[in-house]
Formats: C-alpha cells, structure tokens, sequence
C-alpha cells in the first residue's frame, strides 16, 4: 500500500483522536473510579496504588506502525488505525505481594467481560534464562449488567486495557524503559541488565516470603501466648527478648477488638528499648497485668470527664510502665498526662490502687 494511504489513515485517526479525548478521558476516569471502588477492600490484597492514563495521539501511530503496518499492509485491505490499539485507555493497578494478581482478576471478572489476557509473568518463569519485565495485561469492556447502569453507558462499549503489577514489576518497567538500545547494546551490558532484573525478580519472591513467615510466625506467637496462659502476676523471670510477634500476640489477647497498627507497635518497642532498656517480653507483660486493673479504672474515669479522649492500649501500657518505676519511666507520659494520673491517684482511698 502507498506510503500516501498510510498517511492518509494517520490522518483519519488523528482527527477520530482529537474529537474522542473529551470522551476517552471521561471513559479512563471513569474505569479507574470503578476499578478502585471493586478493589480497595478486597480481603488478602494490598494495592499500592491506582493510575490511569489515555495513550497519545504520537504514541499510538508509533506502536501501530511497530507493529501492525506491515501485516495490514500485506494484507492490501482497508484499515482504520484505531481498530489495532487496543490500550488507547489504560487503567494499571500495583499490588505489593506478586501472590496478589490472582485474586484481582477474579474480582475484576465479575464486573467486566475479558477480551484478551495477555500474560507476560508466565514466559519468564517458564524461562531458564529469560529475565525482563513481568506483569498481567488484561483487555476489558463492561459486563452486561455494568453496562445498564446509567453512569456507564456512555462508555458501554468501550474497551481498555487493566495492567496488573506489583510494586516492584512496577518499578523494574518503570527503569526498563529508560535503559536505551537494549536490543542492540554489548553482550555485557546485556548481562548486566538480565544480572538486574533478576534481582528484582529475586526482591519480589523475598517480599513475598518475608510476608509469608512474619504471619506464621505471628500466629505462631499468639497460639503460644494462649496455650500458657496468663503470664501470671509479678514480675516474670522470662528472659524472652521483646519484639513485635510477642507484643502483638499479647496485645490482641489482652486488649481484643483493638487493630495494632505495625509503625506504632515498632515506635512503641524502639521507645522501650532504647529509652529504657526494657528488653524482655516477660518483664513488659508482667508488669502491664499487674497494674493494668487500676490503669484501666483511671481510663474509665478518665473518659468519662473526658468523652472525646483517646485512650489506646499503647497509653495503658505507658501508665503501666509508669505505676512500676515512677522515676525510671516518668517520660513515658506527658507532663499533662502524668499530672492528671497523680492528681488521680492521689484521690484514690488508701490502697486502691495496689494490686495482689
């Protein structure tokens, strides 16, 4: 075919571009809008983040003419160039743990009809010595009945391409495109990059493991933690190092319902290390069960004077520590808050507040 009916087809889509891209933007925004409302709260899945985005005008003739121009070409038949891109709206999810994707796409199936998957994690590791970018594109329209909703229709048959990666696939795409001449560059710079991408192949499996033996190791904790019991009253003899498995395990045990956010239990336990020395986890959990009686008296009449308070399990334990050794832990507390506990417990009849 002619170099000029090429240029004429250019044309056609520029102009089917530039009238479509109020609509087209509308369609991503839309997709992605829908796409994170079906994913955000999905049960075992982590995303990092959401992102969509409407290929341009010069991007999409470049990958045409990559790779389809010679083919339609041969074929000495009309074409439209908009008929081969199918990614002109593009919608990419990035989840943390590469055991993840599975159950996005079961998700994403119950609201959209797949056109094609196009897997490009199962060649590489399929591959013995083939390392690159790896991720799942699946080429999506709305399912009948999403499509009969009044804030879809506009965009009822519109398809668009979902990208699903993990945060490291992202990142590895994310380098990979700025490297130049990869086709064409030195034998040892070739290794040099297979040499990287396996590494973030390497870090992705590691992310995931770590994942996988923090939470075995954590319920491992808790059913120890309930098959002994309560640690008793006193002070333990246990010479356990603290860390975050066993406070965990003993925080959701004594204080149930509360969500132990993962940044304030490490602040908590970095605080108690190093500001106090405090380095065995029957030591910790002996001295919260001993005082934690009259702590939690203090908390009730504490709220109730003032209702919209805060009054966490991280602040009982502090009063704890506090009650124990006054002036080892007296900047565990605020000034305000250790006046207020004082000023409390002075009111308090003689012996209240000592516990067997």
């Amino acid at each position: 075919m002619p170099a000029r009916d090429f240029e004429s087809r250019k044309q056609e889509f520029l102009d089917f571009y530039a009238a479509q891209l109020p609509t087209l933007k509308a369609a991503a925004a839309s997709f992605n809008a829908l796409i994170h409302a079906i994913l955000s709260n999905l049960e075992g899945v982590n995303i990092a983040k959401f992102e969509c985005r409407v290929k341009t005008a010069d991007e999409c003739v470049r990958k045409f003419k990559r790779k389809y121009r010679n083919f339609v070409e041969d074929q000495s038949e009309d074409y439209a160039i908009q008929d081969y891109i199918t990614d002109l709206i593009g919608v990419r999810v990035v989840c943390l743990y590469e055991d993840e994707p599975p159950a996005i796409m079961s998700r994403v199936r119950e609201y959209f009809d797949v056109i094609e998957i196009t897997d490009k994690t199962s060649p590489m590791e399929d591959s013995e010595s083939e390392f690159g970018y790896k991720g799942i594109h699946m080429d999506l329209r709305l399912n009948a009945q999403q499509a009969q909703l009044t804030e879809h229709q506009a965009y009822a048959d519109q398809a668009f391409e979902l990208q699903i990666r993990t945060i490291i696939q992202d990142s590895w795409s994310e380098l990979d495109h700025k490297i130049k001449y990869k086709k064409s560059i030195p034998t040892n710079l070739k290794r040099r990059i297979n040499i990287l991408s396996a590494l973030f192949e390497l870090a992705d499996r590691e992310f995931l493991q770590i994942r996988n033996e923090t939470s075995q190791a954590l319920a491992l904790s808790r059913a120890e933690d309930e098959a002994e019991g309560a640690f008793g009253d006193g002070l333990s003899d246990n010479n356990e190092p603290l860390d975050a498995f066993s406070f965990v395990a003993f925080g959701h045990k004594h204080f149930p319902g509360y969500e132990f956010d993962p940044q304030k239990v490490e602040f908590f336990l970095d605080e108690l290390l190093h500001d106090f020395a405090v380095r065995h986890a029957g030591w910790l959990f002996a001295v919260v069960q001993k005082h934690v009686t009259t702590v939690r008296h203090y908390k009730a009449d504490f709220q109730h004077r003032y209702p919209s308070s805060s009054f966490n399990p991280f602040t009982v334990m502090r009063h704890c520590l506090y009650l124990e050794d006054k002036q080892r832990f007296r900047k565990t507390l605020r000034n305000s808050a250790r006046e207020a506990f004082e000023e409390w417990l002075q009111r308090q009849p003689a012996n209240s507040t000592s516990e067997d």
